[in-house]
């Protein structure tokens, strides 16, 4: 049985669920022993995080905390790494540069998921980030996958929620704005909406008449895939 290190602390609620899926997850699947899994919380700036979320500016001074956490991860002993979160996604390459271990990437494994089970055009919700460095559109085009995503001022107010999740502020005016953002796509024929931000579940985990996915979700099941291995 492997050890996951999981890069966490940005949205501690998300860390906090995504570390109990994986330990009920493995117990229902292997009675032996407990996972081994080391957390290793960013000690991150909170306008860092603000200027990243809503701007899609100052990303370079995200890189040496995420490196520094990923090789305190490797020194611990984790067998590879995981993060809870898509926009730090983008700096996924640097992150596997600084360690000899493997990083799972939660866009590789939620394009995995989709070609699995034949979807062929997906809604894409998440952060501004996330949508300008074009992670999840990229892997699409790539694997033949379509894709459809929310207008500049559908965005706007995407960057707000998700910055009033991971700072404890939702309330329920988000939770129906991002409703009737995912039910916009029902006019624009997609076969699913993934939440490509790991927060969004809190809000939403399903839809009345469309197939949710959530990547937070789909990166558990890989990650106890691995811990299994």
């Amino acid at each position: 049985m492997k050890t996951v290190g999981i890069i966490g602390g940005l949205g501690p609620e998300t860390t906090s669920e995504f570390y109990l899926d994986i330990v009920f997850s493995c117990q229902r699947k292997d009675k032996t022993a407990r996972p081994g899994i080391i957390i290793s919380s960013v000690p991150l700036p909170y306008q860092v995080e603000e200027d990243l979320i809503l701007k899609n500016e100052g990303s370079e001074r995200y890189i040496p905390f995420l490196t520094q956490e990923a090789k305190r991860l490797e020194k611990a002993g984790a067998d590879f790494i995981v993060m809870p979160c898509n926009s730090l996604h983008v700096f996924i390459e640097d992150i596997r540069k600084s360690v000899s271990i493997p990083v799972l990437s939660i866009v590789e494994e939620t394009t995995k998921f989709l070609q699995r089970n034949n979807f062929k055009k997906v809604g894409i919700v998440s952060t501004s980030a996330t949508i300008k460095n074009k992670l999840y559109e990229n892997s699409f085009a790539q694997n033949n996958i379509g894709y459809e995503t929310p207008d500049d001022f559908q965005q706007a107010k995407m960057g707000k929620y998700i910055l009033n999740l991971v700072t404890g502020q939702q309330n329920n005016k988000d939770r129906e704005g991002l409703i009737q953002i995912i039910g916009e796509f029902e006019n624009r024929k997609v076969d699913c909406v993934v939440l490509a931000c790991t927060d969004l579940q809190l809000l939403i985990p399903q839809h009345q008449n469309l197939k949710v996915f959530d990547t937070m979700k789909i990166l558990a099941d890989a990650t106890v895939e691995n811990i299994l291995n």
